[in-house]
């Protein structure tokens, strides 16, 4: 028993002295450094300093001109983007993520620099960069401040904006209960009311300009989107007539049912109230949603033709006839001494990416 004791203890003891002869080996390859990891100069390091230098030298650039493209910079860093997603589309896609969730206007050109110093030796990348640098280099006399769409550039555009984004919810609200995209609503409401700008220039000096509101009419058309009496008859009808080519489902049937014995009184409130204006949007998105379901029967799918849908707003039912060729046009709309036809209006709008935060562009147009 004692042997067997004396084994375990001389056991227990070596192991102890293995122990702390690592320990104090450790201690002493660490305090003379003998475990020193000497490292590599990477060989590109030359570059990254050359890379930092310019970024820290670089000139600031004026946000508001960046992100408001009245510079070349922005649009400069947009193309290369574009050119690296020739060679390297999932790169180009995140700089593109990161730069548009950004507020630093030389981000752009501190990632696409690291990307020139990765493609430097891509001879092909290389040479389309430089071609397209001569283009931004090369002087074009242009107006950075003007719209190319030529009626947008009227101060009363900015007005109408302001007054429009106010009836958001409105808009949104008929919209959605309508199943049609609300841009497609603005487009009509844009046609409507930049037609007064002529029309009713007093009105316009006096109250709409300086109060950033629409104006409701309350003679023949009706409301802030022009809506004959007789066309919000027919949307009251087409809703509740089930063989009718305008029929566009029996969940939107008692959508305009009246609450009062006294329609024609109620329904000329609804369209010419200044309080609320819902109603006001209700029967244009209904119109829209009837002609669009009239022409589909038809097998004519206008849903991706906002400048037909407003046209056909325009001119009404009466002339909403399904055929392979529909033709923009409706009534002649004067801005500022220059002609412009009502459909034309609309698309103008609907393409331009004007208030496309306010009212953006959906997958799809009308929905059930």
């Amino acid at each position: 028993m004692k042997k067997v004791f004396k084994v375990l203890v001389y056991t227990f003891v070596i192991i102890f002295a293995v122990i702390g002869f690592g320990l104090t080996a450790s201690y002493f390859a660490i305090k003379f450094h003998l475990t020193d990891d000497p490292g590599a100069v990477d060989y590109n390091d030359r570059l990254y300093k050359e890379l930092s230098d310019k970024n820290n030298n670089s000139k600031a650039i004026d946000s508001t001109a960046y992100y408001s493209m009245t510079n070349n910079n922005r649009a400069e860093d947009y193309m290369k983007i574009m050119l690296l997603g020739k060679f390297y589309p999932y790169n180009a896609n995140l700089i593109l993520n990161a730069v548009n969730n950004s507020n630093d206007p030389i981000l752009a050109d501190k990632l696409l620099s690291a990307i020139d110093f990765k493609m430097i030796i891509n001879k092909d990348y290389i040479e389309l960069l430089e071609k397209a640098k001569n283009i931004y280099e090369y002087p074009i006399k242009h107006d950075t401040m003007a719209s190319i769409f030529e009626w947008m550039n009227i101060s009363e555009w900015n007005d109408l904006k302001i007054a429009i984004f106010k009836d958001k919810k409105l808009i949104d609200s008929a919209a959605y209960l309508a199943g049609v995209e609300p841009r497609i609503i603005v487009c009509c409401l844009i046609g409507e009311q930049i037609r007064l700008f002529n029309s009713k220039r007093e009105i316009y000096k006096s109250y709409i300009g300086p109060l950033k509101v629409l104006s409701v009419e309350s003679q023949f058309s009706l409301g802030v989107a022009g809506v004959k009496g007789y066309t919000a008859m027919a949307i009251e009808r087409n809703l509740k007539d089930s063989v009718s080519p305008y029929y566009i489902g029996k969940k939107y049937e008692h959508l305009l049912d009246f609450y009062s014995h006294v329609p024609d009184t109620e329904r000329y409130h609804r369209l010419t109230s200044y309080r609320n204006r819902f109603y006001q949007y209700l029967y244009p998105a209904l119109y829209l949603k009837q002609v669009q379901t009239q022409w589909k029967k038809a097998n004519f799918d206008i849903s991706e033709r906002p400048e037909i849908l407003t046209t056909l707003y325009n001119v009404g039912f009466i002339s909403s006839t399904p055929k392979v060729d529909p033709k923009v046009g409706g009534s002649i709309i004067k801005i500022h001494d220059k002609e412009y036809t009502f459909g034309g209006v609309g698309f103008d709008f609907y393409y331009s990416g004007e208030l496309a935060k306010e009212f953006p562009y959906l997958e799809k147009k009308f929905w059930d």
